[in-house]
């Protein structure tokens, strides 16, 4: 928000209308003793510009690294409309659209969001946006178990291959209802969940299975046939989607025989920048059949007396709000202001634009493996399709080596020891549409010396 300091003349004319001789006179209600006094030290006033140059001045300091890591927060390139468009006042303050005869720009906006998040994912209904992905995952499992009547189990499967903070998040929002998270192993050759792992549980009562695509390794899973195993024994399936792949890879409406039945992701890639662990907001579509199931709000359109099209929350019960036993969700917050910025992101590159990103970052991701398992040692962990990034083994510690990259302006990617501690030192590396050969070249000119340090300690 611009600020436009008072001028000398304006103080006293303030003061003047209030019957105040000085500034001390306006807090004489402030006992002494709570009174900092006078600040000692301070530098001479500065001027806006003087200012700003400074602040840039220091911020130079941290450096700034160029990104190659991925894992759920990418660095895609945002189109300055969005933001100069999103943090217009009519946009930046609206929030709740409870009254239609005065948001009727919010909510046309949230239906034309809608709208879009269903021709991305071939669905029937979308939501207007959840906190963020993982606590999306969350919502998406508590639905599931409301609304599969076949089943009575409240059992989920989760591959590890789902994200590991998505799965730990699901899992302390559900746990305390009942509801088993039961995690399926993935294959050590291709990184996926292979179909035909899950023989053990057929015929058993499974509420749902949760499907990526991609998952957080990057590799593509068969889709299609987990999607009809689930079916067949009569489980949901609830997909976890990048928005980005689902411009160049099958949506989730189209999975299998019958499609999936709930869609659930991040929405970050869409027009929300990094910034110190957000902002984000997560993304929720399924089929017609479950629509009144669907935590978040829903917009539709209609018509009123006058033939006027108009737009207005639907579906939804005041419960929602106000009664948070009768509630679908109590935690369904709505990013209205990033749900906006996806819009006009998602309207500036159209579905060709972003099938363009899509195929972009696709090829930036093979072209950065491939120079990288050039050097000595670097080697490609999964022999599987993948999209947007890719996991490799290093010759040695993967903290260490990330920590030299850092030390040279590069963020190299994601330390997998942690959460995968049987792949040993492996990095997830990410490469989007705005990183070039010459940055690529460069990541693979300090990785090969930061190889050559290590070995020699």
């Amino acid at each position: 928000m611009p600020f436009i300091p008072h001028t000398e003349d304006e103080v006293r004319h303030m003061l003047a209308a209030i019957g105040a001789g000085d500034i001390e006179e306006l807090f004489d209600e402030i006992p002494a003793a709570l009174r900092c006094g006078r600040l000692e030290g301070l530098p001479e006033a500065l001027s806006e510009m003087e200012a700003a140059g400074l602040m840039a001045e220091r911020a130079r300091r941290d450096g700034r690294l160029v990104c190659f890591a991925g894992a759920g927060a990418y660095d895609h390139h945002i189109p300055a409309a969005v933001w100069e468009i999103a943090t217009r006042g009519e946009y930046y303050s609206a929030y709740t659209p409870y009254q239609a005869e005065a948001s009727q720009g919010t909510l046309q906006v949230l239906y034309e969001y809608q709208s879009m998040m269903v021709a991305l994912t071939a669905m029937d209904v979308s939501n207007a946006s959840l906190y963020d992905g993982a606590t999306a995952l969350a919502e998406a499992v508590l639905m599931a178990v409301r609304a599969n009547r076949k089943s009575r189990s409240r059992r989920v499967l989760v591959p590890a291959t789902v994200h590991p903070v998505y799965r730990r998040v699901a899992r302390t929002i559900v746990h305390n209802q009942g509801i088993e998270l039961v995690e399926l192993p993935f294959c050590n050759q291709g990184g996926h969940t292979p179909p035909g792992s899950l023989a053990r549980f057929d015929g058993q009562d499974i509420a749902a299975l949760v499907v990526p695509q991609p998952n957080f390794f990057g590799v593509l899973e068969e889709v299609d046939a987990l999607t009809d195993w689930a079916h067949a024994n009569k489980a949901l399936v609830i997909a976890l989607v990048n928005p980005v792949a689902l411009a160049v890879l099958n949506p989730p409406g189209e999975w299998g025989t019958r499609g999936a039945d709930i869609c659930c992701g991040e929405g970050q890639p869409l027009g929300a920048p990094l910034s110190s662990g957000g902002p984000y907001f997560g993304f929720m579509c399924c089929k017609q059949a479950l629509a009144r199931q669907m935590p978040g709000r829903i917009v539709g359109a209609t018509r009123d007396l006058e033939g006027k099209r108009g737009y207005t929350l639907t579906l939804q019960a005041r419960e929602q709000h106000i009664r948070r036993s009768k509630a679908t969700s109590n935690i369904c917050t709505n990013q209205g202001l990033m749900a906006t910025a996806a819009t006009i992101h998602m309207a500036l590159l159209g579905a060709e634009g972003l099938e363009r990103v899509a195929a972009a970052c696709h090829a930036n991701t093979q072209t950065l493996v491939g120079k990288l398992a050039q050097l000595p040692g670097v080697e490609t962990l999964f022999d599987r399709p993948v999209f947007h990034e890719q996991a490799l083994r290093m010759p040695a510690k993967a903290k260490t080596v990330l920590k030299g990259l850092a030390g040279q302006g590069v963020l190299g990617g994601l330390d997998l020891s942690r959460d995968y501690p049987e792949l040993g030192d492996a990095v997830l590396v990410c490469a989007t549409e705005k990183r070039t050969e010459r940055e690529m070249d460069d990541y693979r000119q300090k990785l090969a010396g930061v190889l050559g340090q290590e070995s020699l300690d």
